[in-house]
């Protein structure tokens, strides 16, 4: 495995691809943990590119939302447009975890959120989540 193998990994976990990045992260971790902060850095920089595609795609999403490889269903969307207004922009900080978290990223877009702010969010709570998988790696090794 390679550093992009993990970015890839980490950017299509982040977007429609069914990928796994906190596994590849964790295997290199094994494999190369006097790299760990770089492999720390490729994770997370795939995983917030692969939210801004997110955003991205949000502020396009009329255009986007009734083709057959758009990545979220009109009831998903729903729900998370919801939770999104219901919480505000702070609710970016969950965009790391699984099954709700692209969506948010895409209601973010739609909803128009300030692109600053929305990488900034997104960046620390990516980087949280592997920063806690390189915890459990050091707790363990």
């Amino acid at each position: 495995m390679s550093y992009l193998t993990l970015f890839i990994c980490a950017f299509g976990a982040a977007t429609l691809l069914p990928l796994q990045s906190e596994a590849v992260l964790f295997s290199l971790l094994l494999l190369q943990p006097e790299q760990a902060w770089r492999l720390l850095a490729i994770a997370t920089v795939g995983n917030v590119l692969g939210s801004c595609v997110n955003w991205w795609l949000g502020l396009k999403i009329e255009s986007f939302k009734d083709k057959k490889w758009f990545p979220f269903s009109p009831k998903r969307l729903v729900k998370a447009q919801q939770f999104y207004q219901r919480y505000g922009f702070y609710v970016l900080l969950l965009s790391w975890l699984p099954i709700i978290g692209d969506p948010i990223t895409l209601v973010a877009g739609v909803l128009k959120e300030k692109f600053p702010r929305f990488l900034l969010l997104v960046f620390w709570a990516k980087f949280g989540r592997y920063l806690v998988i390189y915890a459990v790696y050091r707790f363990y090794h």
